[in-house]
């Protein structure tokens, strides 16, 4: 058994612990009110932008345009949102988990990573990092997302990449979080929408090309920046979750150990007695 000397120092490293685990949770908790009604009140606009834009292009797709049809490259470009600091449960894992599970190999993927965490655990897996923008994700602007979208728009138009893809965390409420890998560009074939029977095709006012030039980079802004946001919200959630698990089990083994320590405590004493009255029936 532990002295009583271990046990206390033990209890308080805990008791130490908790109270910073328990004061992470109160600042992740505030946050997590801003970020969630940031994202709850954009997700309806964002899911609305993407379906109508993306079948918008979907019928679009005889038309000869950079962003409408996949590069010969085999690089893929991929957007991977994570957060800058740990101690958030399976967030930053769940994300890099869905990347490397992709079915893209490792050799055609090129990283472009919001979040250190993210960052680094591909950079050790061997993923190429194009472009760090990390500090976006600690208070995400619409500015951020259009300087992110031009890159990849740029690199994807001038044939340096075949597909957009990107990775973040879609926050559905306080509890779940759900990893996505969604793809931006290219959009799915006219040959799928023929096999699905919807053959409508899209007219352009002005000129097809000039209209798309306006409408991709805004649909594809719009959607790094929804991500961002559901990001942020999720992060925070999910960093509330497990710092009120943490808390709890410190509290489970302050009890414990409070327990441990009072029987210790108990056997000492009655070894003390017992010394005491050995020695009193030894000198009588």
């Amino acid at each position: 058994m532990a002295s009583m000397r271990d046990i206390k120092r033990r209890k308080e490293s805990i008791q130490s612990t908790g109270q910073i685990t328990k004061a992470m949770k109160l600042v992740s908790t505030v946050k997590l009110q801003k970020a969630k009604s940031r994202a709850e009140n954009s997700l309806p606009y964002f899911n609305y932008m993407y379906q109508t834009v993306s079948s918008m292009l979907k019928k679009s797709a005889t038309l000869s345009h950079p962003y409408l049809n996949a590069g010969s490259s085999p690089k893929k470009a991929i957007i991977v949102i994570t957060s800058n600091r740990g101690l958030a449960g399976g967030y930053n894992s769940n994300i890099v988990k869905l990347v490397t599970g992709s079915g893209i190999a490792k050799e055609d993927a090129v990283i472009y990573a919001v979040g250190r965490k993210g960052r680094d655990a591909l950079a050790r897996r061997g993923y190429e990092i194009k472009a760090d923008y990390s500090e976006v994700i600690n208070e995400p602007m619409f500015k951020d997302a259009v300087d992110i979208g031009r890159e990849v728009l740029e690199a994807f138009a001038s044939g340096e990449f075949g597909e957009i893809y990107i990775a973040y965390t879609v926050f559905k409420n306080t509890v779940v979080h759900i990893p996505t890998f969604l793809k931006l560009l290219p959009v799915q074939t006219l040959k799928e929408e023929e096999d699905s029977g919807d053959l409508t095709l899209m007219n352009y006012e002005p000129a097809a090309e000039e209209a798309l030039n306006l409408i991709i980079p805004k649909y594809i802004n719009s959607l790094i920046y929804g991500a961002l946001i559901q990001a942020l919200a999720s992060e925070n959630g999910a960093r509330m979750q497990a710092m009120d698990a943490a808390t709890s089990n410190a509290d489970e083994m302050i009890s414990d150990l409070s327990l441990l320590y009072n029987r210790a405590r108990q056997s000492s004493i009655t070894q003390e007695l017992t010394e005491i009255i050995a020695g009193a029936n030894a000198i009588g």
